[in-house]
Parts: C-alpha cells; sequence; structure tokens
C-alpha cells in the first residue's frame, strides 16, 4: 500500500526501534495496540503544543491495519491535529515502517531502509482539552 503523508502546521513525528519487549506474538510479531501506544504519545505532544496541557484521548473514530512490525523494525508515528473546536481536537495519526529488521534468516542484524515507507498503521481519533486548562 502506498504511503500516506500526513502534513499541517500542527504535526507531531517519534520514531523508534520495536525491540522484543514489544513483541507480543510468534515470529517476533508486535501487537497492533503498540501502534496506538504511539499514537496516544503523539496526540499528548500535539495537545500540548496546542494548548499547554496533555488533554485526553476521548475515542478513536478508524483504526486501520495494513502490515505487520516485528521486533528489531524502525517505526516512525505522524500525528496531525485535523479540526479544533471549543475543546474537542480531531486528529489523524500514521505508523510508517521506515527500516525493516531481519530481512535475513542467516544474518540477524540484516536491516534495509524502505523507500518509501511502508504504512502499517492508520487512525483518526479525538481528544480533548478543558477550557480552564487550555493555556494558549
Amino acid at each position: 500500500m502506498q504511503a500516506r503523508i500526513l502534513t499541517g502546521p500542527w504535526q507531531s513525528t517519534l520514531r523508534l526501534r520495536m525491540s522484543e519487549h514489544d513483541a507480543h506474538y510468534a515470529g517476533w510479531l508486535v501487537d497492533g495496540a503498540r501502534m496506538l501506544g504511539l499514537f496516544g504519545d503523539v496526540a499528548t505532544e500535539l495537545l500540548i503544543r496546542q494548548d499547554g496541557d496533555e488533554g485526553l484521548f476521548v475515542a478513536y473514530d478508524c483504526v486501520e491495519f495494513h502490515a505487520p512490525v516485528y521486533a528489531g523494525d524502525y517505526i516512525e508515528a505522524v500525528g496531525r491535529v485535523t479540526r479544533v473546536g471549543n475543546t474537542s481536537r480531531a486528529m489523524e495519526f500514521a505508523a510508517y515502517k521506515v527500516i525493516e529488521a531481519g530481512i535475513e534468516p542467516d544474518v540477524p542484524s540484516a536491516a534495509r531502509v524502505l523507500n518509501p515507507p511502508v504504512l502499517v498503521t492508520y487512525a483518526t481519533g479525538t481528544c480533548m482539552v478543558p477550557v480552564e486548562r487550555q493555556r494558549r
């Protein structure tokens, strides 16, 4: 699947390597919930930048899992604010695999940069910051 590009004035990006600790299933497969946890961290940064407060994640409207993630893969989680209400903040998230590990069974240290990155998870959701906690 072609990678979706998120752009906008209120954007946040995290990049990290999935560890063996992140692997939840056989074959070092990482649980999809780990991507949602990354989206929560991205949302928190977005709310701090937008409102000066961590706010609260209210709900996901859509979650799509597109490709597997394994221990050793590097993931880039991106999010942006798509709508600002009085207290609500609609957001869009995408997680991309930017480096794929374990590409050769006989060479466990082998990896490759993915160009373009592979979309692994896409989601939209809503966060909120009470008016009395908004600092901007």
